[in-house]
């Protein structure tokens, strides 16, 4: 067994991982997209699919090409980052833009959002795909992704989109570790999703209120924050800080400076949630229904 000692201020444990099946399930993943004509790739720039990426133009050279949608729900910290992974590891890549914000079911925010989000993002790709001539199309679910609730998972399968890390059964904890093998800047990137994310449920979604979370998130970033959501509650900004981060955030200096700082960017109250940071923490409000 190989410790995966992750660099994460927000790891509460590093995993034990089984480096030879990690290497194992990797050669799979390999021997599987070499048997692809050509791929594209849908890339937000976090760690699955990051990785993703790269196996594709490891194996299939010029014949794979990673994709990243830009619209008001991708944060410019994500494209920042996006671009810095491009630039590192030379990645044959392309922007294109997705409008669901023209979609009104998009706009609502009902349970079904990321549905439509996945919808409009499939459809670009596969016209870029038909335009192109790539054969097809993958996106990065890994073996953990199955057990949260993803109603983008359905649009996916509707499009016909090929799940690679899926099928080579790879959990995140693996993706990091072959990652830090190969190098990739990536391999300890924090959990990431769309701002739209941060919207509960029956609550419009609009590219001014995302661009008031995406300004809040920055200041966090700013202060050395690592991993963290500001969830948007009207004119209150709810704020989860990872546990290893939440002390600090609770340190009455640094929670004035959040307050302001979060304050400026739009909102008129500003709370730190004491339960921390927790992936899909706002899917909770469905189980209420």
């Amino acid at each position: 067994m190989v410790h995966f000692a992750s660099t994460s201020t927000s790891a509460a444990a590093a995993p034990e991982i089984d480096g030879a099946a990690a290497f194992t399930k990797q050669e799979n993943l390999f021997a599987a997209l070499r048997k692809l004509d050509s791929l594209l790739v849908a890339f937000s720039g976090g760690a699955d699919s990051a990785y993703l990426a790269w196996a594709a133009q490891q194996t299939l050279q010029e014949r794979a090409l990673a994709i990243t949608a830009l619209s008001a729900s991708f944060s410019r910290h994500d494209r920042e980052q996006a671009e810095r992974f491009i630039s590192a590891t030379g990645l044959r890549h392309e922007f294109i833009e997705t409008n669901e914000f023209a979609n009104p079911l998009y706009l609502a925010n009902n349970a079904d959002r990321c549905y439509h989000c996945k919808d409009e993002l499939f459809d670009q790709m596969d016209s870029f795909a038909r335009t192109r001539q790539f054969r097809a199309v993958a996106y990065a679910i890994n073996a953990d992704d199955t057990s949260d609730f993803r109603p983008g998972h359905r649009a996916a399968h509707e499009h016909h989109v090929l799940a690679p890390l899926l099928d080579a059964a790879l959990h995140k904890s693996e993706i990091r570790f072959l990652s830090q093998r190969a190098g990739l800047l990536t391999w300890d990137r924090p959990a990431s999703a769309c701002l739209s994310s941060r919207v509960p449920y029956g609550t419009a979604v609009t590219p001014e209120l995302l661009d008031k979370i995406d300004r809040a998130e920055a200041v966090l970033r700013d202060l050395d924050f690592r991993q963290f959501r500001v969830r948007a509650h009207g004119e209150l900004a709810r704020i989860e800080l990872a546990q290893d981060e939440l002390a600090r955030g609770l340190d009455p200096e640094t929670a004035r400076q959040i307050a302001a700082g979060v304050k400026a960017a739009g909102f008129s109250f500003v709370t730190i949630d004491l339960e921390g940071y927790r992936q899909g923490s706002l899917n909770a409000l469905l189980k209420l229904k």
